[in-house]
C-alpha cells in the first residue's frame, strides 16, 4: 500500500481494515464477484490508494510484448507510453546482477533473466568512456526491459512507440511462455533497484527509472490502448519527482473516474476525489483554499476533466478557477468526445466529426459547429500558464507540466489523449494519432508563459510543431516529400469515414473541417509571430492579382 494509505490508517484507525480490503480484492480476483458484503472502504466512498496493483489481467490479455533485447536502445519510449503501466526499465550493475542471479537455484531460469539485459549506449559505451576519464566514475551499467503479465491488456502501443528498433513484437500468450513472464517480473520486483548514478536528471524519461514513478500501478478498468492513460501516468510521474507526496486531485466526472475507480481497483497512488461532472474546478478551489489555511501551500493540486468537463459544460467553473488566480493546475483530456456516455459532440468536437447527436447523414453531415479551443481561450486569462501539448512528445510534455508546477498561479495543461472505440482507432495507435494529431494541426502543440515576456509573441512558443513557418507539414520521405494536412489525419480515424467517396475523395464539409484547422493554426502563428510563408505568398499573389 501507498504512504497515502497508511497516514490515512492511522488518522482512522475504527473504519480501517487493510486485511478486509486484502480479502475482497482476492475475492474478485477469483471470480466471487459482487456477491460479496461489501467492506468497510465502500461504506465511506473510498477504495484504498494503490489496489489496483493487486488486479490480475493475465487470464484475459491474449497476447503480451516480448522483448528482442539485442535491438533495445534504452529509448524507454515504450516504458513512458504503456497506459497501463505494465512495462518498465531497470539499469543493473554487472556485479549486482551476478550477485542477484548467484542466489537463484535454475540454470534456465538465470539464463532467462541474463536474456533481459543488454549492454546500449546509453548506459553501458558511454558510462565505460566517463570511466577511462575518471576511476571514480561508476562503470558501464546493462539495461533491462521487463513486463508484467498481471497488468498487460495486449494493447501492443509499447511496440509502436519502439519504432524502428524492432526491440519490441507481440506474441501469443500460452500456458508454456506465461511462467517465463511471472519469473522475470519477480526479478524486477525483487532485484536491485535502478541505481542513482544512472539516472540522469537532464533526461525526463530517465524518471520511470524510479521505482516511486509508478503513481499510477496499473490495473485501472480502461480500454486496451487508451491514450488518456498514459498522458496521466506521466503527469503523476512528474509530480511526484517534483513534490514527492505532496500532491491530491479532484476529479470530473468520466472515463478517468470510471477506469480509476472500478471496484475493488484504484491505479492511483495519491489521494484524488470525484465529484460531479462540471465541479472538478470548483472543488478544487475549495481544496486549495482550505490546504493554504491549513499550511500547505507547497501541495502541488491537479483538477482532471476530459474535453467535456472542460470546456464544454464545465467550462464556467474552469473560466472561474482560472481567473481566481489561486495556484490549481488544470488537465484536460482532450478527446474531442464525450467518451464516457457513447460518444456524445462537445464544443471540442471537429467540424463534420461524427458522433451521437451529430450523426452523419444525408442532410446534416455530422457536427456543423466549430471547435472551441480551449488552450487559446485560457490564455486570455489573467497570469495563467497554459501549454497545449501530447504524451509521446516526451520531452516537451513533461517540460510543460514541471513548468505547471513551477509556476505560482493557475495552469491549464491541454493534452491531445485519442479515444480508440469512439474514434474507431486500433488500440496499438494512441501514440500514432496523437503524434498524427500535432503533424497536421488537428493539435497543434505551443506553449504560453506569462513570464517569458510582456507581450503575447514573447509569451508563446510553437517549438516542437513541424515546418513551422508553413500552412502545412512538409514531411520528407523516401520518395521526396509529403504534406501532412489535416486530410492526411482525418483518413486514419472512422470519425470521418464517411466524408470520402469510393475514389477517397473529401465531402465539402471535410473541406470545411480543413479549413478551420488552418486558420486556427495561422491565429498561433500570428499570435506567436511567427511569419508563415505560404499564407504570406498567397496574399501577395492576392494583391499581384488586384
Amino acid at each position: 500500500m501507498s504512504e497515502q494509505v497508511k497516514i490515512y490508517s492511522e488518522k482512522t484507525p475504527q473504519w480501517y481494515d487493510i486485511d478486509r480490503a486484502k480479502e475482497v480484492m482476492n475475492a474478485y480476483n477469483t471470480g466471487a464477484g459482487s456477491g460479496q458484503p461489501a467492506d468497510k472502504f465502500v461504506a465511506h466512498s473510498a477504495v484504498p490508494a494503490g489496489t489496483g496493483s493487486y488486479r490480475d489481467f493475465s487470464y484475459i490479455a491474449p497476447d503480451l510484448p516480448e522483448l528482442i533485447a539485442e535491438n533495445c536502445v534504452a529509448c524507454m519510449e515504450c516504458v513512458q507510453n504503456c497506459p497501463d503501466s505494465a512495462i518498465w526499465g531497470r539499469v543493473s550493475k554487472p556485479e549486482d546482477l551476478e550477485a542477484y542471479l548467484a542466489n537463484v537455484p535454475e540454470a534456465g531460469e538465470r539464463d532467462l533473466l541474463k536474456a533481459q539485459f543488454v549492454q546500449t549506449t546509453k548506459f553501458w559505451k558511454t558510462y565505460e568512456k566517463k570511466k577511462e576519464k575518471d576511476a571514480n566514475a561508476p562503470g558501464g551499467a546493462l539495461f533491462g526491459i521487463f513486463i508484467d503479465p498481471t497488468k498487460c491488456k495486449g494493447c501492443g502501443e509499447c511496440v509502436v512507440a519502439c519504432g524502428d528498433h524492432d526491440a519490441l513484437k507481440m506474441i501469443k500468450k500460452t500456458k508454456d511462455n506465461l511462467p517465463n513472464y511471472f519469473s522475470i517480473w519477480d526479478f524486477y520486483k525483487n532485484g536491485p533497484e535502478t541505481p542513482n548514478e544512472y539516472v540522469n536528471p537532464k533526461l525526463k524519461v530517465d524518471i520511470m527509472l524510479k521505482d516511486d514513478a509508478n503513481q499510477y500501478v496499473g490495473g485501472a478498468g480502461s480500454c486496451m490502448g487508451c491514450g488518456e492513460a498514459s498522458v496521466i501516468r506521466q503527469l503523476l510521474a512528474m509530480t511526484h519527482e517534483k513534490v514527492g507526496h505532496k500532491y491530491g486531485i479532484t476529479a470530473a466526472t468520466g472515463c478517468n473516474t470510471v477506469y480509476g475507480s472500478t471496484y475493488p481497483y484504484n491505479p492511483f497512488r495519491v489521494p484524488w476525489m470525484n465529484s460531479l461532472f462540471e465541479n472538478a474546478p470548483t472543488v478544487a478551489m475549495g481544496v486549495r483554499a482550505h490546504w493554504d489555511q491549513i499550511g500547505k501551500k507547497d501541495h502541488v493540486l491537479w483538477a482532471f476533466g476530459g474535453d467535456g468537463a472542460m470546456l464544454d459544460i464545465g467550462f464556467q467553473a474552469l473560466s472561474r478557477m482560472l481567473t481566481s488566480g489561486m495556484n490549481i493546475k488544470a488537465l484536460v483530456l482532450d478527446t474531442q468526445v464525450y467518451s464516457n456516455t457513447g460518444g456524445q459532440t462537445s464544443t471540442g468536437t471537429f467540424i463534420g466529426q461524427n458522433a451521437k447527436m451529430s450523426v452523419h447523414g444525408k442532410a446534416v453531415k455530422g457536427k456543423w459547429e466549430r471547435r472551441k479551443e480551449i488552450a487559446n481561450i485560457a490564455m486570455m486569462h489573467p497570469n495563467v500558464y497554459v501549454a497545449q501539448t501530447i504524451g509521446p512528445m516526451t520531452s516537451h510534455f513533461y517540460k510543460c507540466i514541471e513548468r505547471a508546477i513551477e509556476f505560482d498561479g493557475p495552469a491549464l495543461i491541454n493534452v491531445y489523449t485519442t479515444c480508440q472505440p469512439e474514434h474507431q482507432v486500433a488500440d496499438d495507435l494512441s501514440y500514432t494519432q496523437a503524434i498524427l494529431a500535432m503533424e497536421s494541426r488537428a493539435f497543434p502543440i505551443f506553449t504560453y508563459d506569462p513570464e517569458a515576456g510582456d507581450t503575447i509573441a514573447e509569451r508563446m512558443s510553437l517549438q516542437g510543431n513541424p515546418s513551422v513557418k508553413r500552412d502545412w507539414h512538409h514531411k520528407k520521405t523516401k520518395e521526396g516529400e509529403e504534406i501532412v494536412d489535416f486530410l492526411t489525419f482525418a483518413r486514419t480515424e472512422g470519425r470521418f469515414m464517411k466524408h470520402f467517396d469510393k475514389n477517397g475523395d473529401p465531402s465539402d464539409v471535410l473541406l470545411e473541417s480543413m479549413h478551420d484547422r488552418l486558420l486556427n493554426w495561422r491565429l498561433l502563428q500570428d499570435l506567436a509571430g511567427v511569419t508563415n510563408e505560404d499564407w504570406e505568398a498567397e496574399k501577395a499573389a492576392k494583391k499581384a492579382k488586384k
